[in-house]
């Protein structure tokens, strides 16, 4: 009897057209998604100018100032971030219509900027902002 010798020439193939769909429809999905994303930030322009001379009635603005060591100073006080909006609404209990001006240094925090933006904006303090640099 003879024995016969199996040869295995057939060779697997791997079907790429699966792959390729779903490599497309990811595609799609993140070309889609992407365009309706809308990222909002701080307007940092300063205002125009104006020819209007400024209101000598308007109260004093309330100063926050953050320094490059995120220290916080509330007129002058320093306090934490956390009793930011407390120590603005002492200073505005004495006078309703204040505005806080935030004085920020170059390297402070951004995350302590924002946070005390945010926490004024919430509670309906107006709140303009101001860079300042060490040199200066």
């Amino acid at each position: 009897m003879r024995r016969r010798s199996k040869h295995h020439d057939d060779q697997a193939e791997v079907n790429m057209t699966p792959m390729l769909d779903i490599v497309f429809i990811l595609l799609i999905f993140f070309i889609v998604t992407a365009t309706f994303l809308s990222e909002e930030g701080l307007d940092m322009r300063p205002p125009p100018d104006s020819d209007t001379p400024p209101d000598d009635t308007a109260p004093p603005p309330i100063v926050v100032q953050v320094d490059d060591d995120n220290n916080i100073f509330v007129n002058r006080t320093r306090t934490d971030v956390d009793r930011v909006l407390s120590a603005v609404n002492r200073f505005r209990a004495e006078e309703p219509n204040s505005a806080v001006l935030l004085e920020v240094q170059d390297e402070a925090d951004h995350g302590i900027i924002v946070q005390i933006w945010d926490e004024m904006g919430a509670n309906g303090v107006p709140v303009s902002i101001q860079r300042t640099n060490e040199d200066s």
